[in-house]
């Protein structure tokens, strides 16, 4: 089949100034493509949002205690990879996934451009106004993008994560903008025939599950955060999408259904631990039927998974949601590899990668006797410290207990400690001690080494220590682009 690139409105060129300025590079004059041949070849991403190599231990002890094996623990091959951006020393979330993307290393804020694109003026004033991007002309230009490149080659594509859908990782799968935040263009960037669609993705993202309705509503709404009138949703219905959102209009999409968008939740979907399942898809659901609706193409297919809430519950230091979203996302893990062992058995044809784009200021205290798995009756690892020997709990030098996991930096940073309790701190709402104190939700990135671990086809290559712009050439390796 001809591929063919969707043109936008004059208009459109304009509300997606926020990408290089006052005029759409993305949109171009229409053109004919060559009939491609797909090989059948897969790709499945899993970014864990923030989770790095201590959430991912803790997580471990928490579901099946220290001598037990989650499945990212059983992935064949297995390596680190280097995350600092173009120019941070500890990278946000826009440029280190980008990294992946696009093999570019990129400045803080900023989302798949190039090098040179900056998130602020020389005063260092953000590129946004509220969720509308203010990005000037001639500030950077995009970097192609795996999915765009994949979309191009005739690929099937997926968008799946907690987070809005809009938010700075899964963004980078498709969108470009100067500053992360300008969301309500990031929305109009993935909204096809719209104003300020992003013609390099063809006729559309095949599936796209998350949250964040409230970018694509109108601003009459009362959930939205748009500063116009459009009503996306009705403009990716008008383009030929089934919408879902709920759980019971996502448990009704069939396998056959052309296109799909599910919006979940008006902001980030709801942490894993709170969840109604009723109300709200899982992510190994999500990730489950993006599978079924991709392979069922025959095309071959690009998917881009992200527990996006790991990220949300370190910064507020709150380690039992944190944990508990590392499992799910660990769940999701294993139903994809189960599903494509159907699809593909022994992933001949299948690259699944799973890495984080940053670390946290998360960190494992003292010398805990082994604890074991975290049940409504033991805490686990989200207990005090106990002595080896003993069984009881470990004291500063004040004479107070502490806990296992701690922060460098965040909001509960006590003047003087006092004592502890193992059911206080194993509350879902406890918030593990900082040293350094911040405003609430203000714990930091960590900008250690990240795990990256594959399993399938080109698996081999993905080894050792890797700068995350290297993950890109990599994954084109392994496909054959």
């Amino acid at each position: 089949m001809k591929l063919r690139i969707l043109i936008a409105a004059a208009m459109g060129a304009m509300a997606l100034a926020g990408c290089s300025g006052s005029s759409n590079p993305l949109v171009e004059a229409p053109v004919e493509r060559p009939e491609v041949k797909v090989p059948g070849k897969n790709v499945i991403f899993f970014l864990g949002d923030g989770m790095g190599i201590t959430t991912m231990t803790a997580a471990r002890i928490y579901k099946v205690g220290e001598e037990g094996d989650l499945t990212i623990d059983t992935l064949p091959e297995t390596g680190f990879v280097t995350t600092y951006s173009n120019d941070a020393q500890v990278t946000d979330s826009a440029p280190s996934m980008a990294a992946y993307m696009t093999g570019i290393k990129a400045n803080n804020e900023v989302i798949s451009m190039s090098a040179n694109t900056s998130a602020r003026d020389a005063g260092g004033k953000s590129y946004v106004n509220g969720a509308d991007s203010t990005c000037p002309s001639g500030n950077g230009t995009p970097a192609d993008t795996l999915l765009e490149i994949m979309k191009a080659k005739g690929y099937s594509t997926g968008v799946v994560t907690t987070t809005r859908i809009t938010h700075a990782t899964p963004a980078a799968t498709y969108s470009h903008i100067c500053h992360r935040d300008g969301e309500n263009n990031i929305a109009a960037q993935l909204t096809p025939k719209g104003a300020g669609f992003n013609s390099k993705l063809s006729d559309g993202v095949d599936v796209i599950f998350g949250g964040g309705r409230r970018h694509f509503l109108p601003k009459a709404d009362a959930d939205s955060k748009r500063s116009d009138s459009r009503d996306l949703v009705a403009e990716f219905k008008a383009a030929g999408y089934t919408y879902a959102s709920n759980f019971a209009e996502f448990d009704k999409i069939g396998a056959a259904t052309p296109k799909v968008v599910g919006l979940f939740h008006k902001d980030h979907m709801t942490y894993d631990l709170d969840r109604d399942a009723a109300k709200e898809p899982s992510l190994a659901q999500m990730t489950s039927k993006s599978i079924d609706l991709l392979s069922s193409k025959k095309t071959g297919f690009f998917l881009m998974v992200e527990g996006g809430r790991i990220d949300h519950a370190l910064h507020a230091t709150n380690a039992r949601r944190a944990l508990q979203e590392t499992v799910a996302f660990d769940d999701a893990i294993k139903a994809a590899l189960d599903k494509m062992q159907q699809v593909d058995p022994g992933l001949k044809n299948t690259l699944v990668v799973v890495t984080a784009d940053h670390d946290h200021s998360i960190l494992l205290n003292g010398y805990a006797k082994r604890t074991g798995k975290t049940t409504s009756s033991e805490p686990g690892v989200l207990g005090l410290v106990k002595n080896v020997a003993t069984g009881q709990p470990e004291r500063d030098i004040n004479n107070n207990p502490y806990t296992v996991i701690g922060f460098g930096n965040g909001p509960n940073h006590l003047a003087a400690r006092g004592a502890l309790s193992d059911m206080q701190v194993a509350d879902k709402d406890y918030m593990q001690e900082s040293v350094v104190p911040t405003e609430a939700g203000g714990e930091t990135h960590g900008g250690t080494n990240v795990f990256i671990g594959a399993q399938g086809l080109g698996a081999e290559n993905i080894r050792g220590v890797l700068d995350n712009t290297e993950v890109f050439g990599l994954v084109k390796k392994a496909v054959g682009l």
